[in-house]
């Protein structure tokens, strides 16, 4: 297996960090609180307290279900660190949905938020010890009166056995094991139904190693970090949070919707050291901020010496609105789409493209911004042995299949599911498609659920047909159906920004339809989109923003 680790405890990582960086800061709500590694110790030390008093043992599920938040860290970290099994749950799930995925981890305690409480009800979740309220960390329920009583005499008892405050010398995490259950990531990913993938903790020290020895930058515990994703989706969770966590470095949580304009205020008063995002963001600044700049240059660009300078203009205010400080933009989640690619590739703009999934914790490849190869999304990961299941993998494109210390046990409780996914020498199906040249470089080609086959028995992958559409002004994203036997793009048009524009919906939608014409003349002869249908509102998506495609499909 390629560059196999020697693994280390998990948890003994996060104790030597918090030991080490004791008076620095770790977690920031931003435009709010700030804890320091002391602090984030002490309000751990606190909760493990408490899962001791309420009879929690090492193993138990511990559910979690709230919006990005310092807390969602703390009680994260205090899962983790005292054996228990974090269940992260995506807080815009339904009631009915986060109270199935309670009961079907066999969740023993809830953390969850005041906006999401709301909505649901503790004898939906009999299983339930106690319910813990994220804003700030208080019992909301508990099973029995004794329970009450330890939530109410928790300092008292933390002051008893801590009458000098907790010191860095107190802690002693868990030591955990790689073959050990770390979490359970309940993903809707794209087959309709939410699966629980078990990841052991050898699958989160890989990605860890990854980081530490594998990626650029190397970060420090001078670093900072906005956390954009969602903490309860593994891209966001490993490298937004816990990996930092075990470096010392300062995670920023932006607690509201990470809107273009806020992720870029952001930006401009935190200065990340990187930048973790899903192809989606930078898109659409590209189209928003940058696009129209260079249609109104076109014409200058055609002359080298202005066309020089533009490029290292654009290049300059792009990194100052990214904060000035960063060394790499790392995006992982999605497919790039090949225009805003071939323009950042252009203007040298420091970028990667990694590719990862869930049941991965989530990476299985990565390169430097420097070296990766345009179209790539990089090499396996130290611990990590990927195939491609095709007669000429450097030509053909098949699936991606991966061995490794990242491949996850399996899914909770779904052993039909779990065999599935396996093939009979052990390699985990990753059902996507893509090539491997000689270097070891892989190439997506998209995801063989997605692929349509053509009327002459081409294969088309609708992703490739996407990023076509994508790139008309005034589409904000799209999907491509098989309907009737022919090619329908699903358009979800920027209706907001053609208003701002003095634009009509109807005028809008006539001007989007006239440059069907110009899409076909990109695409082949076999992947003619037919028409182009409007969509009200944007389409459902999956926690790392996917397009949920199973909702929209016509022809089974």
């Amino acid at each position: 297996m390629k560059n196999l680790p020697k693994f280390k405890s998990v948890n003994k990582l996060l104790e030597k960090s918090f030991r080490e960086n004791w008076d620095r800061p770790a977690l920031s709500n931003y435009e709010g609180d700030t804890f320091t590694y002391g602090e984030l110790a002490t309000k751990i030390e606190l909760l493990h307290m408490g899962f001791e008093m309420c009879g929690l043992k090492k193993g138990d599920k511990i559910a979690i279900c709230g919006r990005n938040q310092a807390n969602w860290a703390v009680s994260f970290l205090a899962a983790t660190t005292y054996g228990a099994v974090p269940v992260p749950i995506l807080h815009e799930f339904k009631a009915g949905n986060i109270h199935y995925l309670v009961n079907h981890s066999e969740a023993k305690a809830l953390f969850v938020d005041d906006v999401v409480w709301e909505h649901l009800t503790e004898e939906e979740m009999p299983g339930l010890l106690v319910i813990i309220g994220l804003g700030d960390l208080k019992y909301i329920y508990s099973q029995t009166p004794e329970m009450t009583r330890i939530r109410d005499g928790i300092f008292r008892a933390f002051l008893l056995k801590h009458p000098n405050r907790l010191r860095p010398e107190d802690l002693n995490y868990y030591e955990d094991s790689p073959e050990e259950l770390a979490l359970i990531n309940y993903t809707s990913g794209t087959s309709g139904f939410s699966k629980g993938v078990m990841l052991p903790y050898r699958s989160l020290y890989a990605n860890m190693y990854a980081a530490r020895h594998v990626a650029q930058p190397q970060l420090d515990n001078t670093s900072n970090i906005v956390a954009m994703l969602p903490s309860a989706h593994m891209y966001g969770l490993m490298f937004e949070l816990l990996y930092e966590m075990t470096i010392g470095a300062h995670t920023h949580f932006l607690t509201r919707i990470p809107s273009p304009k806020i992720i870029l205020q952001a930006f401009q008063e935190i200065h990340p050291s990187v930048i973790i995002s899903v192809p989606l963001i930078i898109e659409k600044v590209y189209k928003m901020k940058l696009k129209p700049v260079l249609d109104r240059t076109k014409t200058f660009r055609l002359i080298p010496i202005l066309g020089q300078a533009i490029k290292l203009k654009i290049r300059s205010e792009l990194i100052k609105a990214f904060g000035g400080e960063f060394n790499e933009v790392i995006l992982g989640g999605a497919p790039f789409n090949p225009e805003v690619e071939k323009f950042f590739r252009h203007i040298r703009f420091p970028y990667t493209v990694g590719y990862g999934m869930t049941e991965c914790s989530p990476l299985l490849t990565y390169e430097k911004s420097s070296k990766i190869p345009k179209g790539s999304c990089g090499k396996s990961i130290p611990g990590c042995d990927l195939r491609v299941d095709s007669p000429d993998p450097r030509k053909i494109p098949g699936e991606i299949q991966v061995r490794g210390w990242n491949v996850f046990l399996g899914y909770y409780k779904n052993e039909e599911e779990t065999a599935k996914c396996f093939t009979e020498d052990g390699w985990f199906r990753t059902g996507d498609i893509g090539v491997i040249d000689s270097k070891g470089y892989l190439y997506l080609r998209g995801r063989s659920k997605c692929m349509i086959l053509g009327s002459s028995g081409q294969n088309i992958y609708p992703e490739e047909l996407e990023a076509v559409v994508n790139n008309v002004s005034y589409v904000v994203d799209s999907l491509v159906i098989e309907d009737g036997g022919k090619l329908t793009a699903l358009v979800y048009p920027d209706y907001q920004q053609a208003a701002t524009d003095g634009m009509e919906k109807e005028a809008l939608e006539a001007r989007l339809n006239a440059e069907l014409p110009e899409i076909n003349k990109i695409l082949p002869a076999f992947a003619q989109i037919s028409r182009l249908e409007f969509m009200p509102e944007d389409f459902e998506r999956t926690p790392k923003r996917s397009i949920k495609r199973y909702l929209y499909q016509r022809n089974q």
